[in-house]
């Protein structure tokens, strides 16, 4: 079985209009048709400037609840991974 992907942005309500396959009048085909994910926009990249100005840093710093900042980060780390609806795919 040969396969041929087209994509195709749907222009009208509910139509496709697919062009240019290399089959000839007569051929029978199947066309099955997959919503194609919407790619993220690529993000920013984050400067260390950027960083500084946004408030993270020191955001923890003027809690009295809050000993280890360090500690406190890594057990909310740890919290949100045993959570059983939520799946991380960090790079490695």
């Amino acid at each position: 079985m040969e396969a041929v992907a087209v994509r195709q942005i749907i222009a009208k309500e509910g139509e496709v209009l697919i062009t240019g396959l290399p089959y000839r009048k007569g051929e029978t085909v199947q066309i099955i048709v997959f919503l194609q994910p919407t790619t993220p926009s690529p993000r920013a990249r984050l400067t260390v400037r950027h960083l500084r100005r946004s408030g993270l840093i020191g955001m923890w710093q003027d809690r009295d609840d809050i000993g280890d900042s360090a500690a406190y980060a890594r057990q909310l780390r740890e919290q949100a991974q045993r959570r059983g609806d939520v799946h991380y795919d960090f790079p490695r």
